[in-house]
């Protein structure tokens, strides 16, 4: 299973490839929306574990994108909000 994670904080994103890569999951990483968005319109995920505070364009207007471009693959909001508005 291929995995994209979206994610700028450093300290995040070597805990969470860490632990998906133990489980065998291939995992690519994007620090930025730019970067997140350009690599799903390039590549075929299985999944996409995405940052909503990201810089250059945030995760909630990268998921509007992914799924303008008919792109269904599922996607898990990460994020270190600590509410939902």
């Amino acid at each position: 299973m291929r995995i994209l994670l979206v994610e700028d904080d450093k300290g995040i994103v070597r805990f969470v490839r860490k632990g998906l890569q133990e489980n065998s999951f291939s995992v690519d990483v994007a620090v930025d929306g730019e970067e997140g968005l350009a690599s799903v319109l390039r590549m075929k995920y299985d999944l996409v574990i995405l940052d909503i505070l990201l810089p250059k364009i945030d995760g909630r207007e990268v998921m509007k994108k992914i799924r303008s471009a008919n792109i269904q693959t599922p996607v898990i909001f990460l994020t270190a909000k600590d509410s939902e508005s």
